[in-house]
């Protein structure tokens, strides 16, 4: 169960994170913190690019930490940019591998929470392991 205090604990956590972003180019700065099943709060930045598609969003980075710490079950994400923006595709796409039931929260820089989905919301028809192994 996702409490508010662990939502606004959430929400402050990517507020912080996202000082340390790297966005000369866009100068649109994102940060996230993703709350494991285990209890723990991994955060991360977007880190762009000259070579654009080199660039990695915070959401993954934060997810990718976790997972390399051996996190592979998620309860939420908080996701903070400037307006509110939601994830990108790619994200929707590496947090439904982990989980289509855990909770997104957007919210903008001042922390105020824009909106609260799921995966399964941002993404109803992900890929999955599942269609793999259909022929």
């Amino acid at each position: 169960m996702l409490t508010n205090e662990m939502r606004e604990a959430l929400i402050q956590q990517a507020i912080y994170a996202r000082q340390w972003a790297y966005a000369p180019y866009s100068e649109y700065e994102v940060g996230a913190a993703v709350l494991t099943d285990s209890g723990k709060i991994y955060d991360g930045v977007n880190i762009e690019n000259a070579v654009y598609p080199l660039t990695m969003c915070a959401e993954r980075v934060a997810m990718f930490k976790a997972v390399s710490q051996g996190e592979k079950s998620f309860t939420a994400i908080a996701v903070v940019t400037s307006n509110g923006g939601t994830p990108c595709g790619s994200c929707r796409q590496v947090m439904a591998e982990f989980g289509k039931d855990t909770v997104v929260l957007v919210a903008d820089s001042h922390g105020k929470l824009v909106n609260e989905y799921t995966v399964a919301d941002l993404l109803p028809d992900a890929f999955s392991e599942e269609d793999l192994h259909q022929s």
